[in-house]
């Protein structure tokens, strides 16, 4: 896994964490999990590829 995905990742992490302490300062406590959800959706949609090579990966080494 290159690295460039870790700190993609992390900054996601961040990003949201920071939105949704903004977001439940203001109140708006049903945005949280919105935000929460969308960058959940956003770190799946960037690790699916290194998932598949993986599945890829053991089935070459156990020959299925």
């Amino acid at each position: 896994m290159e690295v460039a995905v870790l700190f993609k990742i992390a900054a996601v992490g961040i990003i949201v964490a920071i939105l949704n302490q903004v977001l439940i300062r203001s109140g708006r406590d049903e945005y949280t999990m919105i935000t929460t959800l969308g960058g959940l959706i956003i770190v799946l949609m960037m690790i699916i590829p290194y998932i598949k090579d993986l599945f890829q990966y053991i089935e070459s080494v156990f020959d299925l």
